[in-house]
């Protein structure tokens, strides 16, 4: 629509096409602006980040050792918590944490226990469901802010395979919905500033065109695409998107985040939840560590230990923890021992802040005999009540009910799931 009748140069086309303007498919977060800011009027809840260990981690050579197990139990500032040693500094967070030791999710295969984990159904042929980041961007975002409600940001991977990637979508929910993609936290946005005096100029005959075009064509679809050219030129303008430029951080809290790529996106994620982001999922693939768990996450425990232990850190000391939830997680765990396959029937994940009941481990596993880690014994957690538990947690009514395609009613959550009632 706009290529066919206001060429512009190219570095400005990549630059409208990065905040969202001139591709449906690389950040429809655009899209509907309009109709979402005239319809939608609603409080803002809590904001979460996702860490999102992408591939199964090991729950035995994390949060959850064993007497057997290949890596030694330290204690935590918490008396009578332990982790694994290896992550010492995550060991100080403990009274900001909660360890979920008792998750119990059914699927073992890798993509469609991501879309279980992500939206808390089981994957089926007829339609999609909403991932929980496009849910909480339609009930806690801000339609009429600069920046996106739902941001993902690629941590980078291991040499592992994880199986199939999956990617969140709103489904149902409507396009606007749909998360920005930051590929790599240490570019951030590429091709988001302003460069070049006469850009006001192009833009504003860009505008000029474009609201000639929506006074000819008066339909809901061109409307939303003049309000996804006014929201990206203001998103170009906007000092907050400097949230997306690491550069701006003091190189002293960038250090304490550690280099990695996993602690650059724990920072970077900081800085947009605190420019108004809802939800921040960190991707980081590589962990389907078939038989050398041990090895792998020795490896990894440095940059992980550093990365999420600073955001909490960072997130307190601003002030924000109460009102930011972290979760650590991935599909499932790994098998009891080495970590040899995908285990889904007990496994962990990590909660920190979110104005919980922090310092406690909800759920137990089996720690005596030969099976030790390897059943629920105490607490058992579905998919289902994980997700009304986030929901419930980021101020979300997970009781109500959207229309799906073919005019079918979908709650938000399965009915039968029951919310964590000892985080609140």
């Amino acid at each position: 629509m706009f290529s066919s009748r206001l060429p512009l140069p190219r570095r400005d086309f990549l630059r409208l096409s990065a905040a969202g303007v001139l591709s449906g498919l690389s950040v429809p977060w655009f899209d509907s602006l309009a109709h979402a800011a005239r319809t939608v009027q609603r409080p803002r809840g809590k904001s979460c980040i996702l860490l999102w260990m992408d591939g199964g981690p090991s729950q035995q050579h994390t949060f959850d050792p064993k007497p057997t197990g290949e890596f030694r139990a330290a204690s935590t500032c918490v008396p009578g918590i332990q982790i694994v040693e290896q992550l010492p500094q995550l060991a100080q967070c403990m009274d900001d944490m909660i360890l979920l030791r008792s998750m119990k999710t059914e699927i073992n295969d890798h993509y469609d226990a991501k879309y279980y984990l992500h939206t808390g159904y089981k994957r089926t042929t007829a339609f999609e469901h909403p991932a929980i980041g496009c849910i909480a961007s339609s009930q806690v975002g801000l339609p009429d802010d600069d920046m996106p409600a739902f941001v993902t940001i690629d941590a980078g991977h291991d040499r592992l395979d994880g199986g199939r990637s999956y990617r969140s979508v709103p489904a149902y929910l409507g396009p606007q919905h749909e998360p920005l993609a930051v590929h790599d936290p240490f570019k951030g946005l590429e091709n988001l500033q302003e460069a070049g005096d006469d850009l006001n100029d192009r833009l504003e005959l860009l505008r000029r065109g474009e609201a000639r075009f929506a006074q000819d064509y008066a339909t809901p679809a061109v409307a939303n695409k003049q309000a996804a050219l006014n929201r990206a030129v203001r998103l170009m303008r906007s000092r907050r998107a400097k949230a997306f430029d690491l550069e701006q951080e003091p190189a002293g809290v960038r250090a304490a985040y550690g280099a990695h790529k996993f602690g650059q996106s724990c920072l970077l994620a900081r800085r947009l939840i605190e420019s108004g982001v809802s939800f921040v999922e960190v991707i980081r693939r590589g962990w389907d560590d078939h038989g050398v768990a041990a090895k792998n996450i020795h490896g990894r425990a440095p940059w992980m230990d550093a990365g999420m232990a600073a955001l909490i850190r960072d997130l307190k000391q601003r002030g924000m923890l109460d009102d930011v939830l972290v979760v650590w997680m991935g599909e499932f765990g790994r098998t009891p021992g080495s970590g040899e396959g995908h285990f889904c029937n007990a496994w962990s994940t990590v909660w920190a802040g979110g104005g919980l009941k922090t310092g406690q481990v909800i759920g137990k596993t089996s720690d005596t005999g030969k099976n030790q880690g390897g059943a629920v014994i105490e607490r058992p957690i579905s998919a289902p009540d994980y997700m009304a538990t986030l929901c419930q947690a980021l101020g979300i009514d997970s009781h109500q009910e959207f229309m799906a395609p073919g005019n079918r009613p979908m709650p938000l959550v399965e009915k039968t799931a029951q919310p964590i009632k000892e985080l609140f």
